[in-house]
């Protein structure tokens, strides 16, 4: 596709639900007793992959829109589904599904398409086998299809070597059926929306710190989690492309109505006022374990160079692309170190980035772990390879709005998987 050009980004937006909430919504939903509400659902691919293997191991799970009705049966109700359980496209569903198939008493196969087929999961694996779950990958390279043979679990105390939510949520769901108490030790504190929806649902989980300042979690095993309502706010991480384009393009200014700002999320945030961006939070509401929202203007800024790493990079993941091509047209260096996970991501985030932002123009560098960008040169336009990444497609049609000329995107559709209204609501702000 082809994008428009020099549109500044204008009105009001509501951004799709968030995708980890969404996922997470309906894993406990299923495992829960009775009836889960879940309004403001994604309904993108990813999302209804984990809808598809839920309803294939038994569970009545009704969505319309945005509006999902789970109807569990409580923590040991699932039953073997009758073929192999397919994650589509989705590594949050395989992960987490790791955790949860552990101890069921049923064997069980989880495959994918080809980009999750390549995903590491001896991540979790690992800590899994630790517990005593009988989980390996068929191929024998850590790679999907996993075949999963339920067994009793013990719990235990896990140092995970990266601060990874998905590794995280496998091993506290994986505990929820665990003989004794398990615990993970994170780097640097991941995304809790885990933590926050099983405590809603009824569960034990307690996070600590330990002497060395780590973030500890701990669940408690448990005889039932039981059903409650979820209310998924905007995902921070679809509205992250019209943030970053309304900063960048002149004459922006744009209003995203409740986005969630969870802080284990909200790193954008915090490097767009690094950067000198003007994003004013508004309405903002939280209670206890609910998850913080807010609305958010955005109007257009000059922006400089900054340097992300460290404990900021877990917070923003998912943001690092379109932060990347923000930064092309900051003043200065920005730096992206630390960021390693970017290169076994649907696609290698880090490389391609560097190829296709060079494409137009851009002075980056490839390093070990990041990036670095001089912003302040021209961009042209250019045919960008998107590897069927739908962060990749999202990024290159934002930047696109910047280009000397047309930018064309391979394999748009892939956007579906998490924004399938992405290209409606990039249209509607820019009146193109």
């Amino acid at each position: 596709m082809s994008s428009p050009s020099f549109s500044p980004l204008r009105g009001e937006l509501r951004v799709p639900g968030d995708k980890s909430i969404s996922h997470r919504a309906v894993m406990l939903g299923a495992l829960a007793k009775g009836t889960t509400e879940i309004t403001g659902f994604l309904p993108g691919a990813d999302c209804l992959s984990t809808v598809s293997c839920f309803r294939a191991m038994g569970v009545r799970i009704t969505q319309e829109g945005d509006h999902v009705t789970v109807r569990g049966q409580g923590l040991h109700s699932l039953r073997k589904p009758d073929g192999v359980l397919d994650c589509g496209n989705s590594g949050t569903t395989m992960r987490l599904l790791g955790g949860i198939l552990a101890p069921q008493p049923f064997d069980t196969i989880l495959t994918g398409d080809s980009s999750v087929r390549k995903r590491p999961m001896d991540r979790i694996i690992t800590p899994l086998s630790m517990m005593g779950a009988d989980i390996r990958s068929i191929p024998g390279n850590g790679c999907p299809p996993l075949a999963v043979s339920g067994k009793q679990l013990r719990g235990i105390s896990y140092e995970s070597p990266a601060a990874s939510a998905q590794v995280k949520s496998a091993v506290l769901l994986a505990g929820l059926s665990a003989e004794g108490k398990t615990s993970v030790t994170e780097p640097a504190l991941s995304r809790d929306h885990s933590e926050r929806m099983l405590r809603a649902f009824g569960a034990e989980v307690l996070t600590a710190t330990a002497p060395d300042g780590r973030p500890v979690i701990t669940v408690t095993p448990a005889e039932e989690l039981f059903a409650s309502a979820v209310s998924v706010p905007g995902d921070i991480s679809s509205a992250a492309y019209f943030i970053c384009g309304a900063l960048m393009v002149p004459g922006s200014d744009l209003l995203l109505r409740n986005v969630g700002i969870n802080p284990t999320r909200s790193g954008l945030l915090d490097v767009v006022r690094a950067m000198g961006g003007d994003v004013e939070i508004l309405s903002e509401s939280s209670a206890g374990d609910a998850e913080p929202a807010a609305d958010l203007r955005v109007r257009a800024s000059r922006l400089r160079g900054t340097v992300i790493g460290g404990d900021l990079i877990p917070r923003l993941i998912d943001e690092l692309p379109v932060i990347a091509a923000m930064a092309c047209t900051a003043e200065g260096i920005t730096v992206i170190r630390d960021a390693k996970e970017l290169k076994v991501k649907e696609s290698d985030r880090i490389r391609v980035m560097a190829e296709e932002l060079t494409k137009m123009g851009a002075a980056v560098q490839e390093t070990e772990d990041g990036l670095l960008i001089e912003g302040g040169r021209p961009l042209r336009g250019a045919a960008i390879d998107s590897r069927g990444d739908h962060r990749i497609a999202m990024t290159f049609s934002v930047l696109g709005l910047l280009a000397d000329g047309p930018v064309m995107i391979s394999a748009p559709e892939c956007v579906s998987v998490s924004d399938p209204d992405f290209f409606r609501d990039l249209r509607k702000v820019t009146g193109s």
